[in-house]
């Protein structure tokens, strides 16, 4: 990788994806930070790169992915060799809410980036194309709900349950046909759920952490049974890293932190580690402040990733346990305070969404 354009880098994973790409003594390419500003794009998670690095190795664009002529014109103008698309509208509840929003930016955006790929690749030399790849980030609820027992495998056929998981689940098949059918170089992984530093706080841990430090309710839906593999956001960066450069092209890898935990346990961890970080001077516990409230329609039970094969063929294993990252995720929020609270006071008031 010499010339990486990473799509949606101002969002969650793809801000810390860049953060680490860049800090990786490895690497001493250039990248190319294409995001449309949405609502959770955050460009302050990034300013100490830019005010390092802006104009030497690192770029940004603001570009939607879905304007063909904008892609061109970034793809043309800096002809990376390189593409990591974590472009993507993610919030299961907003998809509730508004569903088309995420069949455009999803399913049309990811069309726009791989014919532009694909432009890219064709007019390269046979030399050059060796070195050329299109990675596509994934999720494993494409795959729908578990039971019990059983794991997600990369040949798991897809059964999506909400209008979220089906645009992703439709990116993945236009990305293995631009593979079959043009030839172009590809690799796809699915994740399960990411937390960690920098994280929109409309997610659950973000959202419960704030909200015991301002002390308002901890909105649990339903009964708090769901369960979720969590993996934390600087593992996920690196294994992204090894699909991109050492995985096979046109395969899919599975990408898991090995860490199935219910909803309600997640909370509670949170409050029991909070009560030791920062203890409340109005509650004896912060547990005090969970509440029950209406599922989200359709909401899958489980989700658990079998990531044998990306152990298997590239040698990769979280580094962070479940207890070890969500003690870094705590103190991170606690010592960046200004960060969440700027979020807070211009973009995001906390609202319920996905019930009708």
């Amino acid at each position: 990788m010499q010339t990486v354009l990473v799509t949606g880098g101002a969002g969650f994973i793809g801000v810390n994806f860049i953060r680490y790409l860049l800090s990786d003594s490895d690497f001493k390419g250039i990248v190319i930070n294409m995001d449309k500003l949405t609502y959770a794009g955050n460009l302050e998670s990034l300013q100490d790169i830019e005010a390092e690095l802006g104009g030497k190795r690192y770029f940004f664009e603001q570009v939607d992915i879905c304007d063909p002529q904008a892609v061109k014109r970034v793809c043309q103008q800096y002809k990376p060799d390189t593409i990591i698309n974590f472009a993507a509208e993610s919030h299961v509840d907003r998809s509730i809410d508004g569903p088309m929003e995420f069949v455009q930016t999803n399913v049309v955006g990811t069309a726009v980036l791989l014919q532009n790929a694909l432009e890219l690749y064709r007019a390269l030399s046979e030399a050059e194309k060796s070195n050329f790849r299109f990675h596509h980030v994934s999720t494993d609820e494409v795959y729908g709900s578990l039971g019990d027992e059983g794991y997600f495998l990369e040949t798991t056929p897809y059964d999506p349950s909400s209008p979220y998981s089906a645009s992703k689940a439709a990116s993945d098949h236009l990305v293995r046909a631009w593979h079959r059918t043009f030839g172009l170089p590809v690799s796809i992984s699915n994740c399960s759920n990411n937390y960690g530093p920098y994280q929109f706080p409309e997610k659950l841990i973000p959202l419960m952490i704030l909200n015991c430090l301002e002390h308002k309710s901890l909105p649990v839906y339903g009964k708090g049974l769901n369960i979720r593999d969590w993996l934390y956001v600087t593992d996920h960066c690196e294994a992204i890293i090894r699909v991109a450069t050492k995985g096979k092209i046109g395969e899919t890898y599975n990408i898991g932190g090995h860490n199935e935990i219910r909803n309600i346990d997640i909370v509670n961890i949170i409050c029991e580690i909070m009560d030791e970080m920062q203890p409340s001077d109005k509650l004896q516990s912060y547990k005090e402040l969970i509440t029950y409230v209406q599922d989200r329609p359709g909401h899958d039970l489980r989700y658990a990733i079998d990531a044998d094969k990306i152990k298997r063929d590239l040698d990769w294993l979280p580094a962070e346990s479940f207890e070890t990252g969500i003690r870094k995720t705590l103190r991170w929020y606690l010592d960046n305070q200004e960060w969440w609270k700027n979020i807070q006071s211009k973009k995001y008031s906390q609202q319920r969404l996905g019930v009708f």
